[in-house]
């Protein structure tokens, strides 16, 4: 077993670029965003931490397995082509695989969520 502490201190800042699991960087950002990855040597799920800053997000794409987004901080937007939800710190997301969506921070607002995904590889499919 391993504890760690995350903190806003461990986020590391992102200017549009991801690595996903394949080890391919790819444009999923878009606008300030800082990451953390608290336990990077899961050999099952992937956790991620994601800050965004005053209306930044990601674009539309799609993952290979099941993602849920709790929301721990501010005001942001959970969406896919045919719906959108406004979330707020307690809401929990959850993305079927396969399923096109994007989230992020509410314009003028700055939203922190945790992505839960098993292993995946994120596909962009464009906007």
């Amino acid at each position: 077993m391993r504890i760690v502490r995350v903190t806003a201190a461990g986020r590391g800042t992102d200017k549009g670029s991801y690595t996903s699991l394949t080890g391919a960087p790819s444009s999923i950002f878009i606008g300030d965003v800082a990451t953390q990855v608290p336990h990077p040597d899961s050999q099952h799920l992937s956790v991620l931490e994601v800050h965004f800053k005053d209306g930044a997000r990601n674009r539309l794409h799609t993952h290979t397995t099941d993602q849920i987004l709790v929301i721990t901080e501010g005001r942001g937007i959970v969406a896919t082509k045919d719906e959108r939800h406004d979330v707020s710190p307690g809401d929990v997301a959850f993305i079927p695989a396969g399923e096109p969506h994007w989230h992020g921070a509410a314009p003028g607002h700055d939203m922190t969520h945790w992505s839960i995904t098993a292993r995946a590889r994120t596909t962009v499919v464009g906007e």
